[in-house]
């Protein structure tokens, strides 16, 4: 969110709740990468976001989500109401017990898909309701304040979930399941294992039976999956970090620098050289 914050609540270094309530006009803002888990809550205004080189444009009551690593940063927006929740892996993701609102569920940590929902009406009264909870818990400072601000935290990503499952009819059959498993690997393994064969064997089933899994979910294949995880990594590699290509190949597990360079060429068309020059103009 590019525009001033008006309103900061912290606590200690590990969470904090911003608040913006003005109107604030084509901001542009230099990418970034985001260093925390974040939140905003875009409740009444406008704009453009690009998330991960990918370009989102929204209009009133959107929330989105966004994980450290990820590339952020704003085209233009034009905000009258919004708010913006970060929070470190300390603070809330040692919550692991319930996979679909710990960190690694359905809202953060999964670069594969949109990462907004647009609440409706009676989920925007309950949204709120725990803001209000959450600021005047951050104004007590009373005994295990750490525990209530968790507490209000948990209770607005839990409903996220909901908003989110409730919209985008997230199903819990087998493909799906396989598919979140699958998507979690590779992201736990893709600077050393680029095969589908590799994904395939951890998760006990063929290749082709993990093929047809993904078509009947009607998603792209396993290979451009790891492929598209590769090559993001790369991007913010070539953009945040003043590595060389060469160890930009090595870090992501190519041994031959020049079979890496003709991989990234021929997934975004140009070199990697070529994408670092031409991003950065």
């Amino acid at each position: 969110m590019a525009v001033q914050e008006i309103a900061t609540y912290q606590f200690k270094d590990t969470f904090s709740l911003s608040i913006v309530d003005f109107d604030k006009a084509c901001v542009v803002n230099e990418q970034k990468q985001i260093n925390s888990y974040t939140i905003f809550w875009i409740k009444e205004g406008k704009g453009t976001y690009h998330i991960d080189f990918e370009e989102y444009s929204f209009e009133d009551n959107v929330l989105f989500f966004l994980s450290p690593g990820q590339v952020f940063s704003v085209d233009s927006e034009k905000i009258k109401e919004a708010y913006k929740l970060n929070f470190t892996r300390d603070f809330y993701c040692i919550q692991t017990h319930d996979k679909e609102i710990a960190c690694n569920g359905v809202l953060f940590n999964n670069v594969y898909e949109t990462p907004f929902v647009k609440p409706c009406k009676e989920d925007i009264r309950k949204l709120d309701f725990i803001l209000e909870n959450l600021i005047e818990e951050f104004k007590q400072e009373e005994t295990a304040q750490y525990d209530m601000l968790q507490s209000y935290l948990k209770q607005f990503i839990i409903h996220s979930v909901r908003i989110k499952k409730e919209n985008h009819e997230l199903k819990d059959d087998k493909e799906t399941k396989l598919f979140k498993d699958f998507s979690t690997l590779v992201d736990q393994n893709f600077t050393n294992l680029h095969s589908v064969t590799d994904y395939a064997a951890r998760l006990g089933v063929s290749p082709k039976s993990l093929t047809k899994h993904f078509q009947k979910i009607g998603t792209q294949t396993p290979s451009d999956f790891i492929k598209q995880r590769i090559i993001l990594e790369a991007k913010r590699k070539l953009i945040y970090t003043n590595d060389s290509v060469k160890e930009i190949a090595f870090d992501l597990g190519y041994n031959d620098p020049a079979y890496f360079t003709r991989f990234f060429t021929k997934a975004i068309e140009k070199s990697p050289l070529q994408f670092k020059k031409e991003f950065k103009n």
